[in-house]
């Protein structure tokens, strides 16, 4: 069945941006320090900044941590995730036939499986608003890691990159089906390395 399934894939062409992006997370601008300090996800760090960046509690988030990194202060990691910093690239599925559809889905490098996924939504949403899209909410640590990740990765191989899906209907089947895979294949972009 396994060996099987990779016949069966519908390889999905991606449309990239012509640019790359860094620094996203400067952009998150809604809240203050001191605001974002009173988050859980974030409370641990509260003595530390009141302690040396106090009088910077008013600046906007990402000003301030775009700040520190210029400066060479990397106190500015501690609120993002560990993909959080990196180079990014947009990216979209444009075949408007694969928008809607749901399944397990797989990147492939150079034909060489890389990363397999559970869509139980559409594409649309998986890919041109999840993968393809890092915003700067994502690159925190109560943001999407895996997101600021695969993007990050698809980005370094744009000219060698495929994504390819099984099509699925049951949510159910999606879930116990990827997990599977990801158990048989051990892809190196789904370990947290």
């Amino acid at each position: 069945m396994y060996s099987n399934i990779f016949d069966n894939l519908i390889e999905i062409p991606l449309k990239f941006s012509s640019e790359k992006y860094t620094n996203i997370f400067k952009d998150k601008n809604n809240k203050t320090l001191k605001e974002t300090l009173k988050d859980k996800r974030y409370i641990v760090l509260k003595d530390e900044v009141y302690e040396k960046y106090n009088k910077f509690l008013n600046i906007e988030l990402g000003t301030f941590l775009f700040n520190l990194k210029k400066n060479g202060d990397l106190f500015y990691k501690k609120f993002l995730n560990e993909y959080g910093d990196l180079e990014y690239n947009n990216f979209k599925i444009i075949n408007k036939n694969y928008l809607d559809v749901k399944g397990v889905y797989f990147y492939f490098l150079d034909d060489k499986l890389k990363y397999i996924g559970r869509c139980r939504d559409n594409m649309k949403k998986r890919v041109n608003s999840g993968y393809g899209q890092i915003s700067p909410k994502k690159c925190y640590k109560d943001g999407q890691s895996t997101n600021c990740k695969i993007n990050s990765l698809i980005s370094k191989n744009i000219n060698s990159i495929k994504l390819k899906i099984f099509i699925m209907d049951n949510n159910e089947e999606i879930e116990i089906f990827e997990s599977k895979l990801i158990k048989k294949f051990s892809p190196n972009w789904n370990c947290n390395k």
